[in-house]
């Protein structure tokens, strides 16, 4: 459905993504042990999952690109919205044991956190990888119109924010306040969970076939600027993946000869492409009866 040029772009981006998160993983895990810091451990377990929605990212983009074939007529391309949901799914789980760690060390289980150099320097670090990555998949997410990398691209954007706020925790707790580490943690998870629903919601619109936005007076400025089409009705779309399917009827004089009604069928076809990214459009010319 996309030339191999594309496929292999997203695939490329979404690799480098993997392994950013298998270093950025295994960073703050290491440090976050070495420190007791429940912000960093909290970070380690989000990123633990970003590991496994890269994964899935890089798996769906492969797959999203494999031609329709006898057993799937519009593709594979749903595999990513799928992939969504299920990384929705994963971080909020993830977050029921964060919140759960924060408030027992909020509510009087003493711990210790050991705040150093590699405390800042692993966030840090963390901030800059997931700038860099989240640009990298926002750009081609917008150039191929892959929901999947735009996913990720939202997700690493949020990692930013979260990882900020442990920053934030680690050189308040350097100053003796013990509590602001969890604190840190509940306020990740609550970035994680409003991130996630959002995610969620916009991967279960599209697998339950929600008609997907399309730009407003489309159809009138088609039958305006367009000799000969008298009417378009009974539109349909649905999306899957980086893909919209469409259908409508589209109205002609009645006495226009069949190529020409054909001809100008290709016509609509094309304007509606112009206006919306990767959409295939079936249109079914009829008569307009007054």
């Amino acid at each position: 459905m996309v030339n191999s040029t594309a496929s292999k772009e997203k695939q490329r981006v979404a690799l480098i993504s993997l392994m950013a998160a298998i270093f950025l993983t295994l960073t703050k895990l290491i440090v976050g042990i070495l420190t007791n810091s429940l912000g960093i451990l909290s970070e380690a377990l989000h990123s633990g999952l970003d590991l496994v929605a890269a994964l899935m990212t890089f798996f769906a983009v492969r797959v999203a690109d494999i031609p329709a074939d006898s057993d799937h007529h519009f593709g594979h391309a749903k595999i990513e919205n799928l992939s969504a949901l299920f990384e929705t799914l994963l971080l909020l789980i993830t977050c029921v044991w964060i919140a759960y760690e924060a408030i027992s060390r909020l509510t009087g289980r003493e711990h210790q956190v050991e705040v150093n150099i590699f405390s800042f320097a692993v966030i840090i670090v963390s901030i800059v990888v997931d700038y860099h990555r989240s640009r990298a998949l926002s750009k081609m997410a917008a150039k191929h119109n892959s929901q999947a990398l735009e996913a990720d691209a939202l997700h690493f954007s949020s990692d930013i924010w979260s990882s900020a706020v442990v920053l934030l925790g680690l050189i308040v707790t350097a100053f003796g306040y013990m509590k602001a580490d969890a604190v840190a943690a509940l306020l990740v998870a609550a970035i994680v969970v409003i991130i996630s629903l959002r995610l969620g919601k916009r991967s279960y619109d599209v697998l339950i076939d929600r008609a997907p936005l399309i730009p407003d007076n489309l159809f009138n400025e088609i039958i305006s600027s367009t000799e000969g089409v008298r009417a378009i009705h009974d539109v349909r779309t649905r999306s899957a993946g980086a893909y919209t399917f469409m259908e409508l009827n589209l109205h002609v004089d009645p006495m226009m000869p069949i190529f020409q009604a054909h001809e100008l069928a290709h016509s609509v076809q094309a304007k509606i492409q112009s206006k919306i990214k990767h959409c295939f459009v079936h249109v079914h010319t009829e008569p307009h009866l007054e």
